[in-house]
């Protein structure tokens, strides 16, 4: 939804409004329209058959219908017949349309400032409307007004949302910690994942973050400052180190994504795509990474086994790292049928020449279970929490945490 459109909801319910207001007083048009500057747009309209006449989007100057009129008390907000009333038979419009009867309430949102109007019209006179149709009117239009006050304190939100992660990139209010994944084998790093920490107030998790720039149409460039600036760090660690990235499906296919890491050491980088995250055109996104990936970018399915789409996530991508969940790590010592599922993935990664990266590892009992499953790369607060100071080994991330 881009930035203050209406909601479905918002829309159908103005929509479901005119048209009942519309077929219960006989009249062939019904509109919403908005004062922007010196015009009166049409938001919303409901005129079956008379779109050539007027639709959403239309708009004409204040001087020349009747809105202006009735909002400052020279045209009553009921007239039954125009051809009574002398000012509206001076307007060319009552003849364009033409308008023969016209019913009118000024809409206000909820601080008093004018919005527009709730407008009925028809060609032809209409003797029998009165107060009780207007009444009638009203009550449609105040359900219009309510939900055009909710979109626009939704505007004011996201509004509001845009600024603060605006204010977010131009700061750099945010900082990387890095956490080992580590060789179990060995028991040394192997590499880090880059995860972005906000200093930005109020406090909100990255998440949150992330998920409000999506909302107002920043995550690419979000997601794209975080990783520029986890990279800087590449320098710090041994050449056969690597940073891992998160990024999502939107940010991968956007121009930016290509041009920004073919500026960077990809045989370093290794890139996380969530289980959570939708690919809607996996030919498209495989297309994009696939020249990154030759020049030796390695890709990883992150939270494999957190739900239905990270099975389709590895077969379609070919991933060089299958990260397991830490719903399934966890007391994974207990569990058989974790131990079942794992022993699966781990099957699917010797067939594919891929790795696999256990997560949330947090107690000796699962790191040594894990072992001696075949699991040879982990990645915990058992092994280390994130650090803003890359530590190149266990015992400096023991002293960091």
């Amino acid at each position: 939804m881009a930035l203050g459109e209406p909601t479905d909801t918002s829309r159908e319910a103005i929509n479901a409004a005119l048209s009942a207001i519309r077929q219960h007083l006989g009249m062939p048009i019904a509109y919403v329209s908005e004062f922007v500057g010196d015009e009166s747009v049409f938001r919303y309209v409901d005129a079956p058959g008379l779109e050539h006449l007027i639709k959403p989007g239309d708009s004409r100057d204040l001087s020349e219908v009747y809105c202006l009129h009735i909002l400052e008390g020279r045209l009553p907000e009921l007239i039954p017949d125009t051809a009574a009333n002398p000012l509206a038979q001076a307007m060319p419009i009552t003849r364009q349309i033409p308008i023969g009867a016209h019913m009118s309430i000024p809409i206000h949102l909820e601080d008093g400032t004018p919005f527009g109007m709730f407008c009925c019209l028809g060609p032809n006179a209409n003797p029998s409307l009165n107060e009780r149709d207007l009444e009638t009117m009203r009550l449609f239009s105040n359900l219009a007004a309510q939900q055009i006050d909710k979109e626009y304190a939704h505007k004011r939100h996201l509004q509001e949302m845009r600024e603060r992660i605006m204010d977010t990139l131009e700061t750099n209010a945010f900082a990387i910690a890095y956490q080992p994944i580590v060789d179990l084998g060995q028991m040394h790093p192997s590499g880090y994942e880059a995860l972005c920490r906000f200093s930005a107030e109020p406090y909100r998790t990255p998440d949150v973050w992330f998920d409000e720039a999506a909302k107002v149409g920043l995550s690419v460039e979000l997601e794209l400052a975080s990783i520029r600036q986890a990279v800087e760090k590449i320098g710090e660690i041994a050449p056969d180190q690597y940073i891992s990235v998160n990024v999502s499906p939107s940010t991968v296919i956007s121009g930016q994504f290509a041009e920004t890491f073919l500026k960077l050491p990809l045989d370093r980088i290794v890139l996380e795509i969530t289980e959570h995250a939708v690919i809607e055109d996996y030919d498209r996104f495989t297309r994009v990474l696939r020249p990154l990936r030759h020049a030796g970018l390695r890709l990883a399915v992150d939270d494999a086994g957190a739900g239905h789409s990270s099975l389709r996530h590895i077969v379609q991508l070919n991933p060089d790292y299958v990260k397991v969940d830490m719903s399934l790590t966890r007391n994974v010592d207990q569990d058989l049928a974790r131990r079942a599922l794992i022993g699966a993935l781990l099957f699917y990664t010797r067939e594919t020449s891929a790795h696999i990266i256990a997560e949330g590892i947090e107690t000796e009992a699962e790191l040594n279970t894990l072992k001696l499953l075949g699991v040879r790369r982990g990645q915990g607060y058992l092994l280390g929490r994130p650090s803003q100071q890359i530590a190149h080994s266990l015992n400096e991330f023991s002293q960091a945490s």
